[in-house]
């Protein structure tokens, strides 16, 4: 069995940004961009966390910020997707390209 390392930990993080970065640039619904973004800040919250517990593993308080950081982070996509909702149930947009015109 392969023993849990920091290049791997990091690996895996940069495989959610990549995939994140790629999903947010690519897409045009305003669900998968923040899908993608949501991986972004994943795989560096994993980083984060995995630099601290590897560097760093009898302080506990840097874990403790990284849970704190994912907390927040839930709570701003939730708020994110009543916005998406509450665009489209008032103008019935759902794509990026047809949102950007709402400032105002």
């Amino acid at each position: 069995m392969t023993e849990l390392t920091l290049q791997v930990v990091l690996t895996v993080a940069a495989a959610l940004v990549g995939t994140g970065l790629f999903g947010a640039l690519s897409q045009q619904s305003i669900v998968m961009v923040m899908m993608g973004l949501e991986l972004v800040v994943n795989g560096v919250l994993l980083a984060a966390g995995a630099a601290w517990a590897f560097l760093t593993p009898q302080l506990p308080g840097a874990q403790v910020l990284v849970l704190m950081a994912t907390v927040v982070m839930a709570v701003e996509m939730a708020m994110g997707f009543a916005v998406a909702l509450a665009i489209y149930r008032a103008r019935q947009v759902d794509t990026v390209d047809a949102a950007e015109d709402l400032a105002g």
